[in-house]
């Protein structure tokens, strides 16, 4: 489905900017997928969730005390019957997942007691069927802050191969269609790691390049951002950018990628064909075309993100973790029901290929 040669299918990249997220609900309804909220007591996730099932992407399993979520899913009038429902202290996986926990190295000392009293939150429980297996992709963070969701995705999912750190990605998709690939760009890193070093920012380059090449089918022309473009301002935090961009070129080398990545470059060097002329920037396939922004760090790429969907008016689909062995999402706090749907779509269609597309076995 996503293996594309390096022209592309035209006729396929017209249909799919035509509304990138409709898209993408195509492609899932061929393939449905089984996603787990942990969060089933959030109005935003039960409606999600709700038009999750009628659209005919997949199942949506929520998590939480039965009662609880059912007069939650009541005051917003979602129907459950076609949606699952899992109380982790009333699941009958909860004593294997149990035993499982335990093997972990930071669960090892505690006890069967303390163990089954961490499954029993949801986002833990959630962690565990993601990893072994009883889900396809997880969503959430609506409700809670991101170490909540996190620090079990961390420490519970194995690591992709190669990966020292979890990071993430946002699809953006802004009203002019001249930037990026039709208005659609993925950003990269806007909400995880405060101070990528060099390994993780090529790391995070090579990743999102995959995860925009699985969506889009367009090939990734993917820009490491800084202030300076080429060297026109020479101190350690550029060059920091500089050394990066030629670690994801050689890893994408290696690997045989089809990636175009360069840098550093300013944003309207990677962005707009004037400025990179100007700038006397190489001719090349990503300055002036970038549809993949990779930011030196947490503080520009958050607030980059947050401008452009309020300023623009960008639809914005993440956060879409990266590193992780199984497809996980992190959504805002602020994110709407259309948001949310918009999320599980993409990780579920994320799950399709994920194994191929990331060369693991997923193996628990």
């Amino acid at each position: 489905m996503f293996g594309l040669s390096r022209e592309g299918n035209a006729a396929n990249v017209i249909v799919l900017f035509m509304n990138f997220i409709e898209s993408v609900f195509e492609k899932l309804k061929r393939h449905p997928k089984r996603i787990v909220f942990p969060e089933g007591t959030e109005p935003r996730i039960l409606q999600a969730a709700a038009q999750f099932v009628k659209r005919g992407l997949g199942t949506a399993i929520l998590l939480g005390k039965a009662e609880d979520v059912h007069k939650a899913a009541a005051e917003v009038k979602v129907d459950l019957s076609h949606i699952g429902l899992i109380d982790p202290a009333h699941a009958s996986d909860l004593p294997v997942f149990a035993e499982r926990l335990e093997k972990l190295r930071h669960y090892r000392d505690l006890g069967k007691a303390q163990t089954l009293d961490i499954l029993m939150k949801p986002t833990y429980f959630a962690a565990m069927m993601i990893q072994h297996g009883q889900a396809d992709g997880l969503v959430g963070g609506a409700s809670v802050y991101p170490g909540t969701l996190l620090r079990p995705l961390i420490q519970i999912v194995k690591p992709l191969p190669g990966s020292t750190s979890v990071s993430s990605c946002i699809i953006v998709e802004v009203p002019d269609e001249s930037f990026g690939e039709k208005g659609v760009m993925v950003f990269a890193d806007c909400a995880v790691i405060p101070e990528p070093t060099v390994d993780q920012l090529a790391f995070i380059a090579v990743q999102t390049g995959l995860i925009c090449r699985q969506l889009t089918g367009i090939r990734p022309r993917i820009a490491l951002l800084s202030f300076s473009s080429k060297g026109s301002a020479k101190m350690p935090a550029t060059e920091r950018i500089a050394a990066a961009t030629a670690l994801a070129k050689q890893k994408a080398d290696t690997e045989k990628l089809d990636l175009e990545i360069d840098g550093e470059l300013q944003a309207d060097t990677a962005l707009l064909s004037d400025p990179a002329e100007r700038k006397a920037v190489d001719a090349g396939l990503v300055a002036g075309r970038a549809n993949v922004l990779i930011f030196p760090d947490l503080n520009s790429g958050n607030i980059a993100v947050k401008m452009v969907k309020h300023l623009a008016k960008a639809r914005t689909y993440g956060q879409c973790l990266i590193g992780l062995s199984k497809p996980c999402a992190h959504v805002s706090r602020a994110a709407s029901v259309d948001d949310i749907l918009g999320v599980a779509a993409i990780i579920g269609l994320q799950a399709i290929e994920y194994r191929k597309i990331y060369k693991t076995d997923g193996a628990e």
